[in-house]
């Protein structure tokens, strides 16, 4: 005999109950959550309204077993102290959530047995896909995922593998940008700080800079380039590295906006004004970077856009109907001019004394 339920307690819900509300079958109402797209949308509209007003939250693992999917995507990142990386984390969930996937994620912080770590946990709850945002490829990674046949999608280098996808970050574009912007102002002595050279993202913003520079007819003094790592720390002490130096650059552009910031703070302990004494330009565009005083003018890589390219090519990878991704999706940069850029120092007494000196002369002939 089949208990009533006790008073002041709701009756549990599950998938019978969705079906006779949107008076469909039981079937139809696992084919609509499984987001199958051979529902019919009337259909598939009453099966949401059902399940929206009796409250029912599905069964993922009963759902994983039954489809043979697990509908979780792994998202593999640096490092979480960075904001950059949870401003990533967030679009990337949007975006999976909108899909129908959620997400699990793991942090390496450049460390093996936690790189280790992230794979296993990833591994061992079936993820469907990885997304690796570490900006440096770790060969465990590509090892342990292809040999699960998992797809993934990394930045800037990824295995020429039918089931991964590389995301190649368009850096160039928006430090030319950036150098360009500093040419106009008048600056000629320009500095870099660059991340961690170990990491290939890393090196290949150095090399943008450094071929930026030549473009505009500049070369880069090896002295004003300085190997930080793209830390708040990392930016201060590489700026007390260059204050250090006999001569200074008039400009500085740094890998990432962590460094930028640090950058910032040490110039303000120097009792150094930017823009005043020196310029200033970040890499990311982190949502802090427009509370800095001043804010903080920067290149952005979207993180939207990384997000929104990732999901899209691992969900593509997963269906064998679907129209397979572009080899190699280009995400863009470009300059975001906010109050850390202006004038080179005594660019406006210099000028003054030009025109003096040029007047003398005038008058002498």
């Amino acid at each position: 005999m089949k208990r009533a339920p006790k008073a002041g307690v709701a009756p549990k819900m599950d998938i019978r109950n969705v079906a006779s509300r949107a008076r469909v079958s039981i079937a139809t109402v696992s084919r609509t959550i499984n987001h199958v797209p051979t529902v019919a949308p009337a259909l598939a509209a009453r099966v949401w309204k059902a399940v929206e007003e009796l409250n029912y939250f599905p069964n993922t693992q009963a759902r994983a077993l039954v489809s043979g999917r697990s509908r979780l995507l792994g998202l593999i990142v640096s490092e979480i102290t960075n904001p950059f990386f949870p401003e990533l984390i967030q679009e990337f969930e949007n975006v999976a959530v909108e899909r129908g996937y959620e997400i699990l994620i793991g942090s390496t912080n450049y460390d093996v047995k936690k790189t280790e770590s992230c794979v296993r946990r990833m591994l061992e709850r079936k993820v469907d896909g990885v997304a690796i945002m570490t900006f440096g490829i770790e060969e465990l990674l590509l090892d342990r995922f292809a040999a699960g046949d998992i797809p993934t999608v990394f930045i800037d280098l990824g295995p020429n593998n039918p089931r991964s996808t590389t995301l190649v970050v368009d850096y160039r574009q928006g430090i030319y940008e950036g150098i360009q912007h500093l040419a106009v102002l008048g600056h000629r002595k320009i500095g870099f700080i660059s991340g961690p050279l170990k990491m290939r993202s890393a090196q290949t913003r150095k090399a943008a800079f450094i071929d930026c520079l030549r473009a505009i007819g500049l070369t880069a003094d090896s002295a004003w380039m300085v190997e930080g790592d793209h830390t708040l720390d990392g930016g201060r002490d590489a700026m007390q590295r260059i204050l250090a130096l006999p001569e200074w650059p008039t400009a500085i552009m740094c890998s990432n906006d962590m460094t930028a910031i640090g950058v910032q703070h040490e110039l303000f302990e120097a009792k150094l004004r930017v823009p005043d004494d020196f310029s200033l330009i970040g890499f990311d565009d982190i949502h802090l970077a427009e509370y800095t005083i001043p804010p903080l003018t920067t290149v952005r890589m979207s993180c939207k856009d990384l997000a929104y390219a990732a999901v899209t090519d691992l969900i593509s990878n997963l269906d064998p109907e679907g129209t397979p991704p572009p080899s190699k999706p280009s995400i863009p940069t470009h300059l975001i001019v906010r109050q850390t850029t202006g004038l080179p120092r005594n660019a406006l007494s210099d000028l003054a004394h030009g025109k003096k000196s040029k007047a003398r002369a005038e008058l002498a002939k």
